[in-house]
């Protein structure tokens, strides 16, 4: 995949959801303080997650695992659907925290052969450890998320600031992948 293509996609899909904070403060409090234990939610990025990571584990060349390759892609598939059955309590989040360290994953390997043309790259780079990060904290504290939505979307005031902070972030990395990027 193209880094430029990938900061696009990435900056666009966090601007959409950072304009409807802006513009409907209340509406969004409401969908974002159910999102924790929203279990249909929790199912859908448990299962595209599993489905990603199982994707990645087929196409790794392990040749020290290469016998047990089919028995290690059925078992992490299995993890992961029978999780949506026997971990309920904030499979939302568990499911994000997953598709977090996923898509950090997908970013660090997309900007690293890019490193040394442009040092903008390094702007990328660090906002994949920021989902690294974040994915490894959610999975072991998944209750914080809970914690931290609330505090963020406690007045429509602290909404539209965090979600204007956000969208310009967002701008940035569109920015990057229209011009920094756009050959990569």
């Amino acid at each position: 995949m193209k880094l430029s293509w990938l900061c696009l996609a990435l900056g666009l899909g966090m601007a959409i959801p950072q304009i409807y904070a802006f513009l409907a403060p209340d509406r969004f409090t409401t969908s974002v303080r159910r999102f924790p234990r929203n279990l249909a939610a929790g199912v859908l990025l448990m299962l595209a997650g599993t489905a990603w990571f199982v994707w990645n584990v087929n196409n790794e060349p392990i040749a020290d695992f290469s016998a047990y390759k089919p028995y290690m892609l059925l078992g992490f598939s299995a993890i992961g659907i029978l999780s949506c059955f026997f971990v309920q309590d904030f499979l939302a989040v568990r499911g994000l925290a997953v598709v977090f360290l996923l898509l950090g994953k997908l970013m660090l390997d997309t900007g690293r052969p890019h490193l040394g043309d442009s040092s903008l790259v390094v702007v990328f780079q660090g906002w994949a450890y920021v989902f690294i990060l974040a994915g490894i904290y959610f999975t072991v504290a998944p209750w914080r998320l809970r914690d931290w939505l609330f505090w963020a979307t406690a007045t429509p005031m602290r909404v539209r600031c965090g979600s204007a902070l956000r969208l310009t972030f967002a701008a940035c990395m569109v920015a990057l992948g229209l011009t920094a990027f756009r050959s990569m």
